[in-house]
């Protein structure tokens, strides 16, 4: 029989807000072992994710990207505007300004295999679980799955 996300992700799971501290889900997600967090906006709509990798900015910093000068211009070898969005990340202190946008999402009626395809397509390590009104009922993580595959 095959399953369904509704049958195996995390129900109600911890969601943070754009102008939550930084310092607060980082504290979060150190304390509930979560390795990301949803983020909503006041009337509870999905927004963004936040995430280990987005947080890893503010301990390592950003690099300037390489450029090269050539007649008096500057020829940028990778894309400024990466630059600016990292740098954005690194020096943000709330979780809007470090969050990643436009989550990838599914819905509870997908299975289980359109979930799993879809995070391995995608590179994402969790899916917010959202509602026909687009409320986050669950998330859904690569463990879920793997311990669903376990159980069958």
């Amino acid at each position: 029989m095959s399953r369904n996300v509704d049958d195996v992700m995390s129900r109600n799971p911890i969601v943070v807000r754009t102008e939550t501290p930084l310092k607060e889900a980082i504290q979060i997600l150190a304390e509930k072992r979560i390795s990301g967090l949803p983020v909503v906006d006041d009337v509870g709509q999905l927004v963004g994710i936040i995430s280990e990798t987005d947080l890893m900015w503010q301990e390592t910093g950003v690099t300037p990207p390489a450029y090269i000068m050539f007649l008096d211009s500057v020829i940028y070898l990778k894309n400024p505007a990466t630059y600016d969005r990292d740098l954005h990340k690194a020096l943000g202190q709330t979780v809007g300004e470090v969050m990643s946008k436009h989550p990838v999402t599914i819905s509870p009626n997908k299975t289980l295999k359109e979930a799993a395809q879809m995070m391995h397509d995608r590179n994402v390590h969790r899916l917010p679980v959202l509602d026909s009104q687009g409320q986050v009922v669950g998330i859904l993580t690569r463990g879920d799955v793997i311990r669903a595959m376990a159980a069958s």
